[in-house]
């Protein structure tokens, strides 16, 4: 078994998928950092130099091969559920549990991330707000056929949100 989790990125993802291996004693993987050692170079540059769809098939590549584990908690990237492959591979291979927090909550901790802003490509010509808000509007409905689990994360600490997510799948921490 292995967990995924999904949701826009600054959501917790990748500190949330911590502290459940922590907790279950299982390995992490994050499949943008995965994505990043595979390409010897950053997301946004491989956006730049590929294009999204490039990136796309990087990551569709990576997810494929990510799936075939077991004992493990998976972050992905905000888009990675936007192929209805990628989703029908997560779905076959686990819960997947979407992690949400409001636009708001989304900017501030984009911006309050320096790496956040290096690594991570803008998706539209917009404004940060009106990115997030515009491309979330796009996604809720993927996000919410392909979550087995939704969990809000604002107000609260990676290890609560670990709880939740191990209480709700009915896991016990090792």
């Amino acid at each position: 078994m292995q967990i995924f989790l999904i949701g826009w990125g600054a959501t917790g993802k990748s500190t949330v998928a911590q502290a459940l291996a922590k907790s279950l004693r299982w390995h992490w993987v994050d499949t943008d950092v995965l994505i990043e050692e595979t390409a010897g170079s950053s997301i946004k540059h491989i956006f730049s130099e590929r294009g999204e769809s490039g990136f796309r098939e990087l990551e569709a590549k990576i997810l494929e091969e990510v799936v075939q584990g077991d004992h493990r908690i998976v972050a992905l990237g905000g888009g990675a559920v936007v192929r209805e492959t990628n989703r029908q591979m997560l779905q076959d291979r686990g819960p997947v549990v979407w992690l949400t927090a409001s636009v708001d909550a989304i900017v501030d901790r984009v911006r309050a991330d320096a790496m956040s802003n290096s690594r991570r490509p803008a998706l539209t010509s917009l404004g940060d707000r009106e990115e997030v808000s515009r491309v979330l509007q796009q996604r809720l409905p993927i996000y919410q056929q392909c979550a087995t689990l939704v969990v809000d994360t604002e107000g609260k600490s990676p290890d609560m949100i670990a709880e939740e997510i191990l209480a709700a799948l009915d896991l016990t921490a090792a």
